[in-house]
């Protein structure tokens, strides 16, 4: 497994990594709150060892990582308050629970038909996705019933050579992941509270937002 430093990366390096995703290669990157791993969505034998290497159990979707409000309508069916959720939170850590579009592998969304969204504020991940040119799997680099990892060295004691390479940001923010907002009903539910407050979010939709039950 190869290590990358986020304060020594080149273009160079970026397009290495983006070559490892397109052939099928998972890598461990920093976000905004925890460590994720990284694949290409569209490849199912990446998403399979995704799902192997976490023991993840299969009925659980994988989000994604964004860079633009196109990328993530080329992988969703968005509702109108999308646009006007995005314009206000984007980039940052909410995630919004989106209808997928058809073009998404049912693995990815684990059957639901609907699909997890973050554009992240983090340099590197936008920067990959910059080279990639599409959506990359943000799932927390974590063995599932673990917590998720805010340090690379966590991140190896886990994975250990199970991934391709590893990308390391330092000490990251939170291992309670992102703000998960569900966005495929109305009124919207906060699924999960995470850096973007509920308060803040009851005051953008104007009291129209409930959490979860």
């Amino acid at each position: 497994m190869k290590v990358f430093r986020t304060e020594t990366l080149q273009d160079a390096d970026y397009a290495q990594l983006a070559s490892l995703l397109q052939s099928g290669g998972v890598i461990g990157f920093p976000t905004d709150t925890a460590y994720g791993l990284g694949a290409d969505p569209f490849n199912e034998a990446a998403i399979d060892r995704i799902f192997r290497i976490k023991g993840r159990a299969e009925m659980k979707p994988i989000l994604l990582v964004v860079d633009s409000l196109a990328m993530a309508k080329s992988v969703s069916v968005p509702p109108r308050v999308f646009r006007e959720t995005a314009r206000q939170f984007w980039p940052g850590p909410l995630t919004m629970i989106l209808r997928a579009a058809k073009s998404l592998p049912p693995k990815v969304t684990a059957g639901t038909n609907t699909i997890g969204l973050r554009w992240p504020v983090a340099d590197c991940a936008t920067k990959l996705l910059k080279h990639f040119k599409r959506p990359i799997t943000a799932t927390s680099a974590n063995r599932s019933g673990l917590p998720s990892a805010i340090t690379v060295e966590e991140v190896r004691e886990q994975f250990d050579e199970s991934l391709d390479a590893l990308i390391d940001g330092g000490t990251l923010p939170s291992r309670g992941g992102s703000t998960l907002l569900d966005l495929t009903v109305e009124p919207p539910v906060l699924l999960r509270e995470g850096p973007v407050s509920f308060e803040s979010l009851q005051q953008f939709f104007d009291g129209k937002i409930r959490r979860q039950p």
